[in-house]
């Protein structure tokens, strides 16, 4: 019978295909590019399409970077190699080398693109690391953009956080990288107001509680004049922790940016018209924004989905 000769069929198998199929589950896709400490780049999050939310995080950083850094300069390895594969009089084992160094070279390449997808390390969350740019900086003239054209341009995409420096996500580590992280916001003689967001992915170790009394406290050590505001705060300093990467910076108007998520800055609000983006010179407007109850907070789709 068929069910006797199953188990049979499958002794069969080759001693490696188990460990092959086991080793092929844990390899994240992107070829081993995951998120680490010492990276910086764009944490974004969407709801399950992770694939077409890369494609739309690759279009819409391109055109801004494009319009801010000028076109990425890429080198002529790329062109030079589709010419070598026209020259088929060449010795072929010749060519077949020099096809081989070019595409080792373009690969290293990719890995030197302005902005570059890795592995986050959690569902309904992309990263795209930057390279020679300010996240802060793109990232704030895209919501400025958005928020005032009220132009919708992407679909799955739905926050997007600048990263503008990562560490190992145990409090020593936090401590003692914030302490520098933090200086060109908080060291006196420059201060502001502060809130601090805090979130965790897949890690259990580290307490919330814990966290935000910490790092509060280092920027108060910095100058005793940063004080906070949890309704609308000059800087908002954003935590997000996924497994052993703690993902830090500090960002402007992320009240009035609706929590830098790019689905809400486009719809029109009341309280637009009282207050005016922070630009990188003029000091923030300080006319106060209505928070969000808690209540608001828990129905939005996004938290749903982050919870689930």
């Amino acid at each position: 019978s068929m069910a006797a000769a199953e188990p049979a069929a499958r002794k069969r198998r080759p001693k490696g295909h188990f460990a092959a199929a086991a080793g092929r589950a844990k390899r994240p896709r992107g070829g081993g590019r995951q998120l680490e400490a010492g990276m910086r780049g764009i944490l974004i999050t969407c709801n399950m399409n992770e694939r077409k939310c890369v494609g739309e995080a690759y279009s819409l950083l391109g055109e801004y970077g494009d319009l801010l850094y000028g076109p990425e300069q890429f080198s002529d390895h790329e062109e030079r190699l589709s010419g070598s594969e026209r020259e088929e009089d060449e010795d072929d084992v010749e060519a077949a080398l020099k096809k081989e160094v070019g595409q080792i070279r373009a690969s290293t390449e990719q890995k030197l693109r302005r902005f570059q997808s890795v592995e986050s390390g959690a569902n309904n969350v992309v990263f795209i690391r930057t390279r020679g740019i300010e996240p802060e900086n793109l990232v704030h003239h895209i919501l400025k953009d958005m928020h005032a054209t009220k132009k919708k341009k992407t679909r799955v995409i739905l926050r997007m956080l600048p990263i503008s420096g990562t560490c190992k996500a145990f409090m020593e580590d936090m401590k003692k990288y914030t302490e520098t992280f933090f200086e060109p916001w908080f060291k006196a003689p420059n201060k502001g107001t502060f809130q601090i967001v805090y979130k965790a992915r897949n890690n259990s170790h580290m307490s919330r509680e814990e966290v935000i009394k910490e790092l509060a406290g280092i920027v108060g050590s910095l100058n005793p004049e940063n004080k906070v505001d949890l309704n609308n705060p000059q800087y908002t300093i954003v935590v997000e922790i996924i497994k052993n990467v703690c993902c830090l910076s500090v960002v402007r108007d992320y009240v009035l940016f609706r929590k830098y998520n790019l689905q809400e800055v486009v719809k029109s609000n009341k309280e637009d018209t009282q207050q005016n983006p922070s630009s990188l010179t003029e000091d923030q407007n300080s006319k106060v924004v209505k928070p969000e109850t808690e209540e608001e907070e828990k129905s939005s789709k996004e938290v749903k989905q982050e919870n689930k």
